[in-house]
């Protein structure tokens, strides 16, 4: 029930054709890292793809929103989590992390910093027992870029829910990563079909960039 070690592998560079014509708009959106922990990071290669572009491409993306103003959201799970909490995750997935920071803390290139929004992780969707639509809202924000870990699980339900709750997300596919190619594609062409854009991070820069 553990995760499994992912072997390295290159991110998509095809990226499928949305149904939606939505583009991100820099004062629209807001960015979110999605559980980029040491937990869940440990399953990758260290220093190989595609965690290695995936963490560069969230520090750059950090940089340009946390310039533009553009809120930035974190999810993080706590450790030692009882079962009644869990929920069905414990079936899949077994008891979860410990409380240690060798287990909780998000990864040191791509922390948070002082302004950030850190939402505590209960569920698959960042939206799941969190207020996490009421802060963006609060903040004028309709739109999510998702990026960070696992694209066919946590970053997929986050962008599904984010459409269902009338906010437009974008998957950022080379700043996500998944146990491996074809996952990370399915997950990329689900979004596009049925929820919401998919982007590079040259793209995302390039939203945040642009003036209203």
């Amino acid at each position: 029930m553990a995760l499994p070690r992912i072997m390295p592998y290159a991110a998509p560079t095809d990226l499928p054709r949305p149904r939606a014509d939505w583009r991100p708009e820099r004062d629209r959106t807001a960015l979110l890292v999605h559980d980029m922990q040491r937990y869940f990071c440990a399953a990758f290669s260290p220093d190989q793809q595609p965690l290695e572009s995936v963490t560069g491409n969230i520090a750059r993306l950090l940089a340009s929103a946390r310039q533009a103003g553009i809120p930035v959201f974190y999810t993080a799970q706590r450790g030692d989590q009882l079962r009644a909490d869990r929920g069905l995750q414990s079936d899949l997935w077994g008891p979860g992390m410990r409380a240690t920071p060798e287990h909780e803390e998000i990864l040191p290139g791509i922390a948070p910093r002082s302004g950030d929004l850190v939402l505590v992780k209960h569920r698959y969707s960042a939206f799941q027992r969190s207020n996490m639509a009421e802060l963006m809202r609060a903040r004028g924000r309709d739109q999510l870029l998702v990026t960070g870990i696992y694209a066919h699980i946590g970053c997929l339900c986050t962008a599904a829910e984010a459409f269902q709750r009338d906010i437009q997300p974008f998957a950022i596919t080379d700043a996500q990563a998944d146990f491996d190619l074809p996952r990370h594609e399915m997950a990329m062409g689900w979004v596009a079909a049925c929820c919401g854009g998919v982007i590079d991070t040259k793209a995302a820069l390039a939203a945040m960039a642009e003036a209203a």
